[in-house]
């Protein structure tokens, strides 16, 4: 394994040249009153002019114009360095009130008094996150779908029309392009220490982003035009993100943390001010400064597993423009681009929980996505909650201790890491589509649980209502479904609860809790399992969605008996609806137990039988389809429950039929 010792630098020879070297190869002093008007506003001429042009074909030649910018950038910082902070709030504040992030953008100019290396690196990630969020902003202004990568955000026609070409031209020098400096990306993916970021360049950043607000200012005052900020993402379930309960994030396991990333293989030397800023952070509550110091860390060491795992030591370094950079979303791939087996996962000692947690909190669409979200502005950076932080700091901690040498720690050190460990070996998925299918089965079991407690008329009152006796065909339907539970019952795994009488529902809803707390591998599941569980949820949510319309119905029927407003054909109707409602919570509960049982037995049934797939994706389908006309039958809108009763019958019957060619597939799966 390389060495963390060993590793000067990240940056590609290229790379490194032009961020360290290129800009500073011009002296001379540049004169900020060439950029700068008598009421301070940016004279975008004067500074479009060091942008230069290949002969060619007119693109732009991004060496020559960093080395032209290089004297432009200083003058820019020893200018911002004059200022006071008083001078600089009255003269600029009100041009990066565009942003939506003003004062994130004054904490930059606070960074660039002192010059200190790791947090102009922070500024600088900032800044860039906030920028892009506030540019995209600026693109809705004439188109619709606003591009997710940066770099193609600038090189739209859009920000174009608002603020010229040539200025956007200037942009990309700095960030979004990978032949210019490409600051955003060698930062947030790990690859520039602190050292190597000139602080110029972010005083140049901050200086260019007061001059886009001049622009847009003019622009919208032509227009009439009005910028309409997106919101934030605000996290929800926050109780979903406690695989690191905060109470084991004290400051005694802190203190620990901190020696640890002096010891562990898995921090590299140039990276570690990073490492101490990112703790130091999480102790003061910075939690957005602690995430955004700390992911492109991990991901920096991840990337030296990666590339020593697999043999590839020359992807440690930033690729070259031609290249990919080697990122979160190639390690945590099962196969290397050549096809080969990617070996991170064995190096892992616990491959499974580290590339889950991984997969959950940067990857998988229904989790937070943080790397993605922060880097990309789409947080509010002031509210960033605690408890996403616990878990990205508590995973970090892991991650070092797992790659210490476990001599250089007392029994009292180990005792405190022990509950973090503890936490971290029993972690399971919690955001891949089988965990969120899981989560709905028992929300749906939930809500039909309720069914029992909705209010309901007496039974002397609803004998009055002539016509309607009781219900024999509901029993009688009863009786099937309880056949093809016990047929399903033979398929429930030995460890779960059995029973004779699983129509009875709170019998029921013990197997389905004990079906849905059996693990499931998640990680790397192929297209037909992803397939097959797209499904299921589709017919998870229906059934959750029938269960609140009855509840709602049931609810407003119950309120007009009782207040006499009901016509007589509600009556009837509502006769019905009471009539079939226990028959159909069994009905959905059935429905609920098959989605789990196809569940725990998916990745079986789609390896072993290839042939059969489409058949047993067909099968499903069918009960989508019931579920889809269920929603309909029992809407306020239809309220049809006669309808609902001759669907379901129908629907039993070819279930039953269904079932013993799903029960052989089954079978085989064991």
């Amino acid at each position: 394994m390389v060495l963390p010792d060993s590793v000067t630098t990240c940056l590609s020879p290229p790379v490194h040249y032009a961020i360290c070297k290129l800009g500073f190869e011009k002296t001379d002093t540049y004169d900020i009153n060439n950029i700068l008007s008598g009421n301070g506003e940016v004279c975008w001429q004067a500074v479009t002019e060091h942008v230069s042009y290949l002969e060619s074909d007119q693109s732009v030649d991004y060496i020559k114009s960093i080395r032209l910018l290089g004297p432009v950038c200083e003058s820019v910082n020893l200018y911002f360095k004059s200022l006071t902070k008083e001078e600089f709030v009255v003269q600029y504040e009100s041009w990066l009130h565009w942003t939506n992030c003003t004062e994130v953008f004054l904490e930059v100019f606070d960074v660039l008094q002192y010059t200190q290396a790791t947090e102009v690196a922070l500024g600088l990630m900032k800044l860039t996150s906030c920028l892009e969020r506030a540019l995209g902003d600026v693109y809705l202004l004439k188109g619709n779908d606003c591009p997710f990568l940066l770099r193609d955000l600038l090189a739209s026609e859009q920000l174009a029309d608002v603020f010229g070409q040539a200025v956007m031209n200037v942009l990309r020098v700095f960030i979004g392009s990978p032949h210019g400096l490409n600051l955003r990306n060698v930062l947030w993916h790990g690859f520039a220490s602190p050292q190597e970021i000139p602080a110029k360049y972010c005083a140049m950043l901050l200086f260019l982003t007061a001059g886009l607000g001049q622009l847009l200012h003019t622009y919208l005052l032509q227009t009439e035009g009005v910028l309409v900020h997106r919101p934030s993402v605000i996290f929800i379930s926050l109780e979903e993100f406690d695989a690191f309960p905060g109470k084991y994030l004290n400051n005694e396991i802190l203190s620990i943390a901190e020696e640890l990333v002096k010891l562990s293989s898995f921090v590299l030397k140039i990276m570690l001010p990073f490492w101490i800023s990112a703790l130091t952070a999480f102790k003061q509550s910075r939690y957005a400064d602690s995430v955004i110091l700390l992911l492109p860390q991990l991901e920096v060491g991840l990337r030296l597993l990666f590339t020593t795992s697999n043999k590839c030591p020359n992807r440690m370094l930033t690729a070259e423009s031609s290249a990919l950079y080697t990122t979160f979303d190639e390690m945590l791939a099962k196969h290397l681009d050549n096809e080969e087996v990617n070996q991170l996962p064995v190096v892992l000692e616990e491959p499974a929980m580290a590339s889950d947690f991984l997969w959950d909190f940067l990857n998988h669409q229904e989790g937070p996505r943080i790397r993605d979200r922060l880097s990309h502005g789409e947080i509010n950076l002031e509210t960033f909650p605690r408890e996403v932080a616990n878990q990205i700091v508590g995973f970090a901690i892991t991650i070092l201790c797992r790659f210490s040498d476990e001599d250089m720690f007392s029994l009292k050190e180990h005792m405190v890491i022990k509950p973090l460990m503890d936490c971290a070996s029993c972690y399971r998925s919690r955001f891949h589509p089988i965990s969120r299918l899981k989560k709905q089965v028992l929300e749906c079991m939930k809500s039909i649980r309720l069914w029992a407690e909705l209010p309901t008329v007496p039974e002397e009152q609803v004998q009055k209502i002539k016509g309607l006796e009781g219900n024999a065909e509901a029993d009688t339907l009863i009786l099937m479904i309880s056949e093809i539970i016990s047929q399903l019952q033979h398929y429930v795994p030995k460890n779960c609860c059995s029973s004779d009488d699983l129509i009875n529902s709170v019998l029921t809803e013990r197997l389905l809790v004990e079906l849905c707390d059996t693990h499931i591998c998640t990680l790397y599941s192929p297209r037909p399992v992803l397939e097959v569980v797209a499904v299921l949820r589709r017919i998870s949510a229906q059934c959750h969605q029938v269960s609140q319309q009855v509840i709602a119905g049931a609810e407003l029927r119950y309120t007009q008996w009782v207040n006499k407003t009901l016509r007589s054909r509600q009556r009837h109707n509502y006769r019905r609806m009471l009539n079939s409602i226990n028959f159909l919570s069994s009905v959905l509960l059935l429905i609920l137990l098959l989605i789990t049982l196809e569940l725990v037995s998916v990745h079986s049934v789609c390896k072993k039988n290839p042939f059969d797939y489409q058949q047993y994706l067909k099968f499903l389908k069918s009960v989508l389809q019931y579920t889809e006309n269920l929603v309909t039958y029992t809407s306020p809108e239809k309220n049809k429950w006669d309808e609902t009763m001759e669907l379901t019958k129908k629907t039993l019957i070819k279930l039953r039929k269904i079932c013993d060619r799903k029960l052989m597939l089954m079978h085989l799966a064991t």
